[in-house]
């Protein structure tokens, strides 16, 4: 499988989309959203002369609704 590098175009397309992540180089905390949301994120690191940081597209997220949760928590003994 190979990873295509999406255009420019199609980045537009999912500005409004979740699942992106950026993660600084200086070790600061990640931040999570929109493609909008982390590109401003890192344009405001750049202005300040930090190093924008990478942005990642989050993949494999898995999402457990409430019940889940409350069973995992029956599972690892923990009082309700």
């Amino acid at each position: 499988m190979t990873d295509k590098k999406p255009s420019p175009e199609d980045l537009a397309g999912q500005l409004k989309q979740p699942g992106w992540r950026l993660v600084p180089k200086d070790g600061g905390a990640p931040v999570d959203g929109t493609l909008e949301h982390v590109a401003r994120a890192a344009y405001d690191r750049k202005k300040k002369g930090q190093h924008p940081g990478l942005v990642q597209r989050i993949e494999n997220a898995i999402e457990i609704d409430l019940l889940d949760l409350e069973k995992l928590w029956w599972q690892l003994g923990l009082p309700r």
